[in-house]
């Protein structure tokens, strides 16, 4: 099995909430936490606060996250969840 991936995948038909890449194969996804250091829009107390229900809302749907900031995103860390998960599936 590959790891094919969606970018920007609607996990819940009726919320706005997107995932920035999603492995439909193995129900996870991974979020890019940008704005950081600069006070981003993210960083913000009600968009914070909204991505902690987002967050919550993927957990309750089954769906393994992996959070980076865009500069350290650990590709060898997907992989190795991705497997993991992808033969938690088998047993």
């Amino acid at each position: 099995m590959g790891m094919a991936c969606v970018d920007e995948y609607k996990f819940l038909p009726n919320r706005k909430f997107r995932i920035d890449h999603y492995f439909p194969q193995v129900n996870l996804a991974i979020e890019k936490e940008g704005g950081i250091f600069i006070y981003g829009a993210h960083c913000r107390p009600r968009r914070f606060l909204s991505d902690m229900e987002k967050y919550n809302l993927m957990t309750e749907n089954g769906i393994s996250l992996l959070r980076y900031p865009p500069s350290r995103i650990d590709y060898d860390q997907i992989k190795r969840v991705h497997d993991r998960l992808s033969l938690k599936q088998k047993v």
